[in-house]
């Protein structure tokens, strides 16, 4: 009895120490994969709150002290990007907006509703997520700008407008630009979403009568909201940090309706050298609506992925 009872006592002994153990280890890599992404960040704070004299004698992630900490890189960093974030959110938000209805309106139509020739056009709405930005560089260009020139035809329009200045007519051809690369990618998330979806929700609706329309706007929309605010979230970043487009259709930096990411690389040179903690200042300030943005939809971004895994 007593035999049984210690080797009763042993086999639980071994498998807390193996709990134990395992628990330790699973901790273990929490620690060091939240140290391998957070070091870069913090490096980059640092570097941010710290004068020049600090950054040059100092460990990179070792927080500023005494005469070394500064909010000067922070401030004049600001002053430099106010007025390009003012055109990167006139860019960004009415593109991410128009590209998410769109989209799930393709999705809506390619995925719950039959008709003839559906196979061929999500064929081309697939072809379009893999056509390379770098391809339609040079005829993006010559159509914005000599073909068709936009933005020349409705700068006039816009200085009527209050609070907008004629130069953001330039931005417009920058929003087309990004709604129409923007739509195939953002159909298939939310084409993949849909599939999910029961299609008795649409064949009851039509027994009693409603139209397509009526279907998408009264029943898809409103349980859509999740996936809303995935696509948002994505598209958002993506236009607002794109780089290309904007330094194809701006003509320079120094343009009055240059967004955020082309001036961020002019921000901090100089003759002398770069000036990393201006550079990183306005690299954190230029994150700032992003990170925003994903606290602000944080909630239906989890639910939306909880229900792309599902």
């Amino acid at each position: 009895m007593s035999q049984s009872t210690s080797d009763t006592n042993l086999d639980v002994a071994s498998v807390v120490e193996d709990v134990n153990l395992r628990r330790i280890g699973h901790y273990t890599l929490i620690v060091l994969f939240l140290g391998f992404f957070l070091l870069p960040l913090i490096t980059g704070l640092m570097t941010a709150l710290k004068t020049n004299e600090a950054i040059a004698r100092t460990v990179p992630f070792i927080p500023p002290l005494g005469e070394g900490f500064t909010l000067g890189n922070l401030e004049y960093a600001f002053n430099q990007l106010s007025h390009a974030f003012v055109n990167s959110l006139l860019m960004a938000i009415p593109a991410t907006i128009i590209n998410v209805l769109l989209a799930s309106m393709a999705a809506f139509g390619l995925t719950m509703v039959k008709w003839r020739g559906q196979l061929g056009i999500l064929i081309l709405f697939l072809i379009g997520i893999f056509v390379p930005y770098q391809a339609v560089l040079v005829p993006l260009a010559r159509f914005w700008n000599n073909t068709f020139p936009l933005a020349n035809m409705i700068s006039p329009l816009f200085a009527t407008v209050p609070l907008i200045q004629s130069y953001h007519a330039d931005l417009v051809p920058l929003i087309i630009t990004h709604v129409a690369y923007g739509i195939p990618i953002c159909m298939i998330l939310f084409r993949s979403y849909y599939q999910s979806l029961p299609n008795s929700l649409v064949e009851a609706a039509k027994i009693d009568g409603a139209s397509i329309t009526k279907i998408y706007r009264r029943i898809i929309l409103p349980i859509s909201k999740p996936m809303f605010g995935v696509v948002f979230i994505y598209q958002f970043t993506q236009i607002y940090n794109e780089f290309l487009f904007s330094f194809t259709l701006i003509s320079s930096a120094n343009s009055p309706e240059a967004p955020v990411t082309l001036i961020i690389p002019t921000i901090g040179t100089s003759t002398s050298g770069i000036d990393f903690g201006i550079r990183m200042s306005a690299a954190f300030l230029a994150a700032l609506p992003t990170i925003i943005l994903y606290v602000a939809f944080a909630e239906q971004f989890a639910k939306g992925l909880e229900t792309e895994s599902a």
